[in-house]
């Protein structure tokens, strides 16, 4: 993706806002940033989110897996969300073993919710100066 975004970014003009389509990962989030794309979105959260990926800083947990069935904390212990706010990982656990249809919801309210937050960390920190800073943090701690 570097590749492309390095031949395409220059060919696009400076005073128009640049949207990119279908990328969702972590550190391709951080790539398009410094690339100066302002906007972008994809899929991936929720699909990730159906089938019990559920994104925590740097890593995505499985959430169906044995180890959760009786883990009584959130999701993301330091995640403000619906989901972390009020579900343990057993209960969501527990969800996604019975197919009941909340498991996607409450999985696809946190990973949104994930996402919403990294790009307002991101978007502080490109006002105030530090955004490599935070892109070495996120990615390479």
């Amino acid at each position: 993706m570097k590749q492309v975004l390095d031949w395409v970014c220059p060919l696009l003009p400076d005073d128009k806002p640049r949207h990119l389509l279908g990328v969702g990962e972590i550190d391709d989030i951080f790539e398009l940033v410094a690339h100066g794309i302002d906007t972008f979105d994809c899929v991936q959260p929720t699909r990730l989110a159906r089938m019990g990926k559920v994104f925590q800083r740097q890593i995505e947990i499985d959430i169906t897996k044995k180890e959760y069935a009786k883990d009584t904390k959130p999701i993301d212990s330091v995640c403000r969300c619906y989901t972390c706010q009020h579900f343990s990982r057993a209960y969501i656990h527990h969800l996604f073993r019975v197919r009941e249809l909340l498991a996607y919801r409450l999985a696809t309210i946190h990973n949104l919710h994930f996402v919403i937050e990294l790009t307002r960390h991101i978007r502080a920190s490109i006002e105030n100066g530090f955004f490599l800073a935070l892109r070495k943090i996120w990615l390479y701690d």
